[in-house]
């Protein structure tokens, strides 16, 4: 009776909305999804030619990055206001928006790692015979991914953020119950929502911090090696 009852008492936790509301939220975390998956993908196409743009022609990397910073100075309901007359009411709005905020830190991730690559690993490459496009797929690359996944964590915890916001044209996943609970005054739709959205980035954070291990399995090798040092020169010592 008192589960049924905190739906009239309107109260924060109520078990009664996640049974009763089930389709909504599955709905809404779908969309949710979607849009950041989509969002994420796309900018990390568009990211990479501009951060290899950047790295070869030097005079090009700064306007590079002035730029994509400028977008992101821009609060996002200006910025989802002025693509509306482009896209209409629509996902596109919110898709666009997030890919525009999601390149200031997926290109300069990317270039950071990229220039970070060792010059004698580069010089090893080309003596092996790789042309320029086999130096970067199997040696630039791989050496940079590190800082690439660094950058694609941020960018997808960010974009499932922001993903939020586009409520105000109807597509903004868990942000359309957060903001039709505010609305109405209705709790339990105001936390459960916002609470799925933080499972959402801290899941979504766990899982490509998981990938980028499997991926790099070199960065846990060299960790291992560095704290073994240190326990090997204390056991000299403590043998002396």
């Amino acid at each position: 009776m008192a589960a049924d009852n905190c739906l009239v008492a309107n109260d924060w936790i109520c078990g009664e909305y996640v049974r009763t509301r089930a389709h909504d939220l599955t709905a809404a975390t779908l969309q949710h999804l979607w849009i950041t998956g989509v969002s994420v993908a796309l900018a990390l196409v568009v990211a990479f030619p501009l951060a290899l743009v950047a790295r070869r022609w030097k005079p090009v990397a700064g306007p590079v990055l002035g730029f994509t910073t400028v977008l992101y100075t821009i609060p996002s309901l200006a910025m989802y206001s002025l693509l509306l007359p482009v896209f209409g009411i629509s996902a596109s709005v919110v898709v666009t928006g997030l890919v525009l905020y999601s390149l200031t830190i997926l290109v300069r991730n990317i270039l950071a790692g990229l220039q970070a690559v060792p010059e004698d690993a580069r010089e090893a490459a080309r003596g092996m015979g790789y042309g320029p496009l086999r130096l970067l797929l199997r040696v630039e690359l791989p050496l940079a991914l590190p800082t690439v996944m660094a950058g694609l964590r941020i960018a997808t915890v960010s974009a499932i953020s922001l993903t939020t916001v586009g409520a105000i044209v109807g597509y903004g996943g868990l942000g359309n119950l957060i903001y039709d609970g505010m609305n109405t005054l209705f709790k339990a739709e105001v936390l459960t929502a916002s609470a799925i959205c933080v499972a959402l980035a801290i899941a979504a954070d766990l899982l490509l911090l998981g990938v980028q291990r499997l991926l790099t399995p070199w960065t846990r090798t060299r960790r291992t090696a560095r704290s073994a040092r240190p326990s090997r020169a204390r056991t000299g010592e403590a043998a002396a």
